[in-house]
């Protein structure tokens, strides 16, 4: 599929890109080696986890010679292997030259939503991500980079999800958290189908070996709405689009692409009305409990890289707050 089916399809590619085994098991976690081209450092970081090497792409902040907190950047299915990525679909990077921050890109865990799966699973591998950025990379990120410790965390479609799943396996660990476009509901029987589109029919990877069959109470114990309440005291900033297109995003799907085009169009339309859905069961669930976030739902918009790079434009102040910048 194009670029375009891969922005639709939730940042689908089927581009590989892994790390090797850099030691032994039962090895700590380190970071293995630092490679610099000015401002930008990329990390080889040994995961005991997974026991393998990730690499992580560093942004430094405007002004090196001071500490400066870290906010971690995490693309969607694509997972930051293929062209699907911050980087090569927004202008986030010159968005953050200016400010004195850490930008931390992951790249690696196509089709896992940077969780903990609970088996190894034949096409995708061991994953074991939101251990990995949630335990075994900050603390080393912390001294790698000299960093003030406060932390940002951003997350877009599949990941709109993960950056809340983060949030609430570890409280205090990000200041400030955005979803954009994500489905916060993963246990009931929609946010469990979107979950199994994206990483079986998109990513071919199996479901059961990420959180069990669908009666396993791991699906709830993973459920960022259902675990609303652990988001209390986090800067929170979640928005989506309707689904409905503008003319711009009618031409950017279709223009030159034959009927793939308006299958991509279809599918942009869909999967943002579905995250809208999403979104606003979360806010829902997070006004009962009494916990404020910061809510952005245009009337219109598709699920597709020009809306997100708008909405980390938006959610910067909100992403600042918590990084004491």
């Amino acid at each position: 599929m194009r670029n375009t089916a891969v922005a639709v399809a939730a940042a689908l590619t089927f581009a590989t890109f892994g790390g090797v085994a850099a030691a032994e098991p039962g090895t700590a976690s380190s970071v293995s080696s630092v490679a610099k081209d000015g401002r930008t450092w990329n990390l080889q970081v040994y995961s005991a986890a997974m026991n393998k090497d990730i690499t992580v792409q560093v942004q430094r902040p405007v002004d090196e010679s001071k500490p400066a907190p870290n906010m971690y950047l995490l693309s969607g299915l694509d997972a930051g292997e293929g062209t699907a990525s911050w980087q090569q679909q927004t202008d986030a990077l010159t968005f953050l030259s200016d400010k004195q921050v850490n930008v931390v890109l992951p790249i690696g865990g196509r089709g896992s939503y940077y969780a903990d799966w609970q088996q190894e699973d034949p096409a995708l591998g061991v994953n074991k991500w939101q251990t990995f950025l949630t335990q075994e990379l900050p603390p080393l990120l912390d001294e790698t980079l000299g960093s003030t410790g406060l932390n940002s965390l951003a997350g877009l479609s599949t990941s709109g999800t993960a950056v809340l799943q983060m949030a609430e396996a570890k409280p205090g660990l990000f200041k400030s958290v955005a979803a954009y476009s994500g489905c916060a509901q993963i246990a009931d029987p929609l946010g469990r189908q979107f979950v199994k589109l994206s990483v079986e029919t998109w990513a071919g990877g199996n479901t059961v070996n990420m959180y069990g069959p669908d009666n396993d109470p791991a699906w709830a114990a993973n459920d960022p709405v259902i675990n609303a309440e652990k988001l209390r005291g986090t800067n929170l900033y979640i928005s989506s689009g309707s689904g409905v297109p503008q003319p711009e995003d009618v031409r950017y799907y279709t223009e030159g692409k034959g009927p793939q085009g308006v299958v991509n169009l279809g599918l942009g339309i869909v999967i943002e009305g579905a995250t809208n859905y999403c979104s606003h069961n979360l806010q829902s669930k997070l006004d009962s409990l009494g916990i404020p976030a910061t809510y952005q739902f245009p009337p219109v918009g598709t699920h597709y890289w020009p809306y997100w790079e708008q909405a980390l434009h938006d959610s910067w102040p909100v992403l600042a707050k918590g990084m004491g910048i």
